[in-house]
């Protein structure tokens, strides 16, 4: 008879299951929310000109008027980040292990979906450094861009909406294209403030029709505000706007209006795609790959652009 007792030898005590745990993905903004700048293929800085207004003055008869110059300046823009990564795999594994193919195609997966994120990190990190780094409301036409919640425990209000609303319309922002960029923990003080109908506008249709390829998941309209959720604003310890100020952990929320290319407050411009170059190394008997990209993002104009910071972690 064979028995457990007599027959340990065909008993495998470990056993490896075809089953691979996978690492789990939010969605992903779409790159259309930020304007690719296409004239920057060479040089360190891109100057880019921008022109003022007119403003016209009282005129009486036979009396010169005064002649005045529209007011004009330029921002500019330079390739900031350089971001790498690099791996290899030997032959011994290829030839001992199992399932390596798998391994590798994960490898280079999960690779590519580390660029991705990091490049949004840093678009939605641009504008909130602008206002962290100052003190201020970041007021145009004498109303605040830059608000830090005053609310118990720095969580969101709706009213945060409506000021915001009225402050794009004091800049005469288009009424087309706003949205409001917000943390998952707002999203979450949203659900208990208002029912969730998810309806959006026509343009947060088209957003989400072909946003939809990368997962972006848009929650409502509300107040003329298209409303996405993202994990990869910007977080610190404290904020300050010039009125209230916070020594917990806090948020970036951004507002945007990104109708087009005029509207959009950032701009973003690639020097280097992230692209994966192998070799082999016959010493080490290995195969080799590296992939490097060099981008960067700049703030083009605040007019467009808003922020709320509120708790990162209260709802």
């Amino acid at each position: 008879m064979q028995l457990t007792t007599n027959t340990r030898s065909f008993i495998e005590a470990e056993q490896y299951s075809a089953f691979i745990l996978m690492n789990l993905h939010d969605g992903m903004l779409p790159g259309t929310f930020y304007r690719n700048v296409n004239d920057f293929g060479s040089g360190d800085t891109l100057h880019i000109k921008t022109i003022g207004t007119v403003t016209l003055q009282e005129a009486a008869e036979d009396t010169p008027l005064i002649y005045n110059p529209i007011e004009s300046g330029e921002i500019t823009f330079k390739i900031t980040e350089y971001k790498g990564d690099a791996w290899y795999i030997t032959d011994d594994l290829r030839e001992d292990g199992a399932q390596v193919d798998r391994l590798m195609a994960e490898r280079a997966s999960e690779s590519t979906r580390a660029f991705q994120e990091i490049v949004e990190t840093d678009f939605l990190k641009t504008g909130a450094e602008v206002y962290a780094a100052g003190s201020t409301g970041f007021p145009i036409n004498g109303f605040p861009h830059y608000v830090v919640s005053a609310e118990t425990n720095a969580v969101f209000a709706l009213s945060h909406l409506i000021a915001m609303r009225l402050a794009f319309d004091k800049a005469n922002v288009p009424e087309t294209g706003r949205i409001f960029v917000c943390d998952p923990v707002v999203e979450a003080t949203l659900n208990g403030l208002v029912t969730i109908t998810h309806d959006v506008t026509p343009f947060g249709a088209e957003i989400l029709r072909d946003g939809m390829s990368r997962g972006m998941r848009m929650s409502m309209n509300l107040f003329g505000w298209d409303i996405i959720h993202s994990n990869r604003l910007h977080k610190t310890e404290a904020a300050n706007d010039g009125t209230t100020s916070l020594s917990v952990p806090v948020v970036f929320n951004m507002f945007m209006c990104i109708l087009d290319d005029q509207t959009k407050p950032i701009m973003y411009a690639t020097r280097r795609d992230p692209r994966v170059e192998g070799e082999r190394n016959k010493d080490y008997a290995r195969d080799e790959f590296v992939t490097r990209a060099r981008y960067g993002f700049g703030v083009q104009r605040l007019d467009t652009m808003g922020c709320l910071v509120t708790s990162s972690i209260n709802y």
